[in-house]
């Protein structure tokens, strides 16, 4: 038996790209580090918090690659030596992505209180109702 692909539905031509989105995001890692949330703020803004505890604004960087966010942390050694009792707050790097959909644009970040923002908003296209002419062949 044979996998019907998405993309290859007669009645979805140009969908073939959706569905590379869809298994991209599916491959995407599990990892729970460090821990997120999604929030609605309105019909067409978004707004994505992390929680990265230690990190600075320079241990964080922010990136689109290909309709992605992606989100890097990765602290700076400490010179000095320090010995560790018990050591409960992560300090690795970390990378989380998230794929933004066309038209999603990222307005701006802001680190707060340990809290990384990251707001997003979706433009609304126009309607557009285009007439395409018959020609004699």
């Amino acid at each position: 038996m044979s996998k019907l692909s998405f993309g290859a539905h007669p009645y979805l031509l140009g969908f073939d790209q959706l569905e590379r989105l869809v298994e991209r995001t599916a491959k995407s890692g599990s990892d729970a580090y460090p821990p997120y949330n999604i929030e609605q703020h309105g019909a067409d803004e978004f707004r994505i918090t992390l929680a990265v505890a230690g990190f600075a604004e320079a241990d964080l960087a922010i990136t689109m690659e290909d309709r992605a966010l992606v989100i890097r942390g990765r602290q700076a050694e400490d010179g000095a030596e320090r010995i560790f009792l018990h050591r409960g707050i992560a300090a690795r790097a970390f990378q989380r992505s998230f794929v933004l959909a066309d038209g999603v644009e990222v307005a701006g970040a802001g680190l707060e209180n340990g809290l990384l923002h990251i707001d997003l908003t979706r433009a609304q296209p126009e309607p557009v109702v285009q007439t395409i002419p018959i020609n004699r062949r």
